[in-house]
């Protein structure tokens, strides 16, 4: 987060809220995507190539909900409607 405060800049991180806040901050890093080495790297090469169709991906990268197939559409919104909620 970046903020300017009576002409000056403050720039921290979550973490440093956390520590500021005085409450925890463990897994927020995966909550948020900033820590994507927990499935490693040629697990997320599969997931996107098997995600966005394109097995000739050689870099794990972002898919856009528009990039994938309708079942897999259909599982992402149920999955962010039905099980994600009850978590």
């Amino acid at each position: 987060m970046t903020s300017v405060v009576n002409e000056k800049k403050l720039s921290f991180n979550a973490i440093k809220l956390g520590e500021i806040l005085g409450v925890p901050t463990v897994g927020f890093g995966v909550y948020v995507r900033e820590d994507q080495s927990v499935l490693g790297a040629e697990r997320l090469l599969q997931l996107a190539q098997r995600l966005s169709h394109q097995l000739s991906l050689k870099a794990p990268r972002s898919v856009k909900k528009g990039e994938i197939i309708t079942i897999h559409h259909l599982l992402f919104w149920f999955v962010i409607k039905n099980i994600i909620p009850r978590g």
